[in-house]
């Protein structure tokens, strides 16, 4: 409990934990030893995290390990445990699958292998039960699987992720695993604006305090979209203004044209517009 009151003296955003697997001889097998072999402990870790003042918590499964059925069905029985005793799901979940890793047998072979079809009714069915949540697919999948899953649920991915320590600033040896999206994150951002979608990269809920139970309020009856939207069009074109590619930028723009006019509200309209050209005369860090 006092790390984790360390942890939100420190004001972590999201606290991140994978049960990994919820079959309890299926965690035993794969943790025979120490600090995460009890599982009963491990189970529990979001409840401490809650009692120890964390707000805002993320779970996650390893798909592969085991029947991926009884995985998710656990998983939807711990949120429930989490929003009963809580008030608050998880902020975000995890889907990802075993991919081959060096010296991992397991990981060549799962014994639980997730097919894509599979893995796309997981990726929906979880969207349906838990519309608030944000929904993580990492750079283990390639460019098609991203691709196909953001029109199932997923809103969250990663981009250009290294899996080896110290990977961002070192050669990629001992990677933890392998990665089946190696493009660049101006290339993923290129590809999601010209399906047209937005690419977010907004803090705005962290920086002005929408955490836990005010952010459930927001995000379970749909609320949140008020800022999400500006927000992301205003991220967006920072990353445009500051970092892109000038074929980003391009498509970029005419994708933050589109959806300016979905914006409902014509007062947040014109402050997202104001805040637009704020951004072009070398602004930043500009949000609702």
């Amino acid at each position: 409990m006092e790390s984790y009151k360390r942890l939100k003296e420190a004001k972590i955003g999201t606290y991140q934990l994978f049960q990994e697997t919820y079959h309890h001889g299926t965690f035993k097998t794969m943790h025979p030893s120490g600090p995460k072999a009890d599982y009963l402990y491990h189970l529990t870790a979001m409840d401490r995290a809650m009692e120890g003042g964390i707000e805002d918590v993320g779970v996650g499964i390893l798909f592969g390990l085991y029947d991926y059925r009884f995985e998710v069905m656990a998983l939807l029985q711990h949120i429930r445990h989490l929003e009963e005793r809580f008030g608050v799901g998880p902020h975000t979940i995890s889907l990802p699958r075993i991919e081959p890793a060096t010296g991992s047998e397991i990981a060549d072979n799962p014994p639980h292998r997730v097919s894509d079809l599979e893995f796309k009714k997981i990726i929906a069915l979880l969207r349906i039960t838990v519309p608030y949540t944000g929904m993580i697919l990492s750079t283990r999948e390639d460019a098609g699987m991203r691709r196909d899953s953001f029109s199932l649920g997923i809103s969250q991915v990663s981009a250009g992720s290294r899996t080896n320590p110290g990977g961002y600033s070192q050669e990629d040896a001992g990677a933890q695993f392998s990665l089946g999206d190696h493009r660049t994150l101006d290339e993923v951002i290129h590809d999601i604006a010209s399906m047209g979608y937005v690419p977010s990269f907004c803090t705005g809920c962290y920086r002005l305090g929408r955490v836990g139970r005010d952010f459930m309020d927001l995000a379970k009856p749909g609320l949140i979209k008020r800022f999400c939207l500006p927000n992301a069009l205003t991220t967006f074109k920072e990353y445009l203004v500051h970092y892109s590619t000038p074929e980003t930028r391009e498509i970029g723009e005419k994708v933050i044209e589109s959806m300016l006019q979905e914006v409902p509200d014509a007062q947040t309209r014109a402050k997202t517009e104001e805040y637009l050209q704020k951004i072009v005369d070398g602004g930043k860090d500009l949000y609702f």
